[in-house]
């Protein structure tokens, strides 16, 4: 087979059965190349695709004569096109299976997160606001006396204070979702939470459907568990519904993990019709949906939403299991999270985490049972200072990084900006020298080299530092950037 690089089945048999459908395929590239696309401009559209994510690796590309007749091209537009593509390793074909997206031989994974609190860096690797000075310390004045009632016991709540469990069951219902203290559990954040949910309900082997990008210590839990990485893409425009419905039907995962309030990095928002949607593809092919809410109190242009599990018919709600933390409304270091699901469920987690944690922090659960009632006030003075500082971020970013493009979030915390080039692992691994500690897109991206040319950047700092970052970030590009080496040397911690 001329100009075909064939491989054997353990280069492909990574990835899944999934297939790319030709109409698809057209219209994304349609939307980057224009209409009728030359095959240099058909190849670098795919690129563009692949690397930003949109298209998963390892999924088979329309076959030449459909994408033709779907982009009303000539077919010898498309050879010449997928050969490009097999040239530059962004494809790879075996007889009998045809083509398949890859990356170039020799890519290294360039998920590395660079971490280390300097004096003088400016940390936009975490996105998460600092405490409500005034809330925080009026609660360690009302904590105290409690703390010291508890003190006559062990301290130990393997399924977490009963005042704070109906304090979260309570905010739920208030929001529209009418829960029982007996649906909760409390964790030390919701990374534990979403760890201890991936550890039950999946077993090594077992797919898991995640979005590209995700929250990357989310995907860092799916893939220690061993399960197998099923990608759909998302961009700031939010979900295609149909290819994740299709994904559901033709992979059928144990579980799917999703954020559709305010997705971490990109900043989309599910809507309600998308989610019903989800709600019953997951019904047919028996998927648990592990819902990230995290963020969904973090409204800045858009009405609140209401709880996803708040959608469900009956039957589907089972289904469902939600988890939340008030490291975003309030403060990471009060480690505080969540899960919300069937009280049966959550038994088995809580024997589950015995193995691990044998029950949350007594001290930060108190703080956390006295701060949930004035949650809303919270909000309304932090959700507007946020906003500012959105604006304010991306008002730098147009005046030092001109070329730089980024949509504005109605929700969360950062811009997902696209750097028009892949050098976010470069420029990452140059800017500490310049006094800021950033992640590469890539750090988010389900398959290891994608998003290359995406940053996501948090505006959870003051205008002032805000303008400085960005002005170290255009210095480290104006410098000039060193060949990406990829060498992780320092723990690779986001939030």
């Amino acid at each position: 087979m001329a100009g075909v690089r064939v491989v054997r089945s353990v280069d492909i048999g990574s990835g899944t059965a999934r297939t790319l459908g030709s109409r698809q395929l057209a219209a994304q590239v349609t939307a980057l190349a224009g209409p009728h696309p030359g095959y240099r401009a058909l190849a670098q559209g795919v690129r563009t695709l692949l690397l930003d994510g949109r298209i998963p690796l390892h999924t088979r590309l329309p076959a030449e004569r459909e994408l033709a007749t779907a982009l009303a091209v000539s077919r010898a537009t498309i050879t010449a096109a997928y050969d490009l593509l097999r040239e530059g390793g962004y494809a790879l074909s075996r007889r009998g299976s045809g083509t398949w997206t890859a990356l170039p031989e020799g890519e290294t994974p360039a998920n590395v997160a660079r971490y280390q609190a300097v004096d003088g860096v400016i940390d936009l690797a975490m996105a998460a606001p600092s405490a409500p000075a005034a809330e925080l310390a009026a609660a360690f004045e009302l904590a105290g006396p409690e703390l010291a009632c508890h003190a006559a016991s062990n301290g130990y709540h393997p399924l977490g204070l009963p005042e704070l469990r109906a304090a979260v069951a309570e905010r739920y219902t208030r929001r529209g979702l009418p829960t029982l203290p007996e649906q909760i559990l409390i964790t030390t954040g919701a990374q534990s939470a979403v760890s201890l949910v991936v550890g039950l309900l999946g077993r090594p082997g077992d797919r898991a459907l995640v979005e590209s990008p995700s929250y990357p210590n989310a995907l860092d839990a799916v893939r220690h568990a061993g399960l197998r990485i099923t990608p759909v893409p998302v961009t700031e425009d939010g979900w295609d519904i149909e290819l994740l419905e299709c994904t559901l039907r033709q992979t059928a995962p144990r579980l799917a993990y999703l954020i559709p309030d305010f997705q971490n990095p990109t900043g989309a928002l599910m809507s309600t019709e998308q989610r019903t949607r989800l709600l019953r593809a997951a019904r047919a092919t028996g998927t648990w949906l592990l819902i990230d809410e995290t963020m969904a109190e973090m409204t800045l242009s858009a009405p609140a939403p209401a709880p996803f599990a708040s959608l469900a018919h009956q039957g589907e709600s089972e289904q469902i299991i939600t988890v939340g933390s008030l490291s975003k409304t309030h403060w990471g270091g009060l480690r505080t999270g969540w899960v919300r699901a069937g009280s049966r469920l959550i038994n088995e987690l809580a024997a589950l985490r015995i193995h691990v944690d044998l029950a949350p922090s007594l001290l930060d659960q108190v703080l956390a049972k006295t701060l949930l009632p004035g949650m809303d006030g919270v909000l309304r003075e932090r959700l507007p200072q946020l906003r500012e500082r959105r604006d304010a971020l991306a008002a730098s970013l147009a005046r030092h990084l001109p070329e730089w493009r980024w949509q504005l979030p109605s929700g969360g915390l950062s811009l997902w900006v696209d750097l028009g080039r892949p050098v976010a692992g470069a420029l990452a691994q140059a800017a500490p020298a310049h006094g800021v500690n950033i992640q590469p897109g890539s750090r988010f991206a389900a398959d290891a080299g994608t998003h290359e040319h995406r940053l996501r950047i948090p505006f959870v700092h003051d205008p002032e530092t805000a303008e400085e970052a960005v002005r170290r970030l255009a210095a480290t590009l104006n410098a000039g950037l060193p060949a990406f080496t990829g060498e992780q040397n320092r723990p690779p911690w986001v939030a």
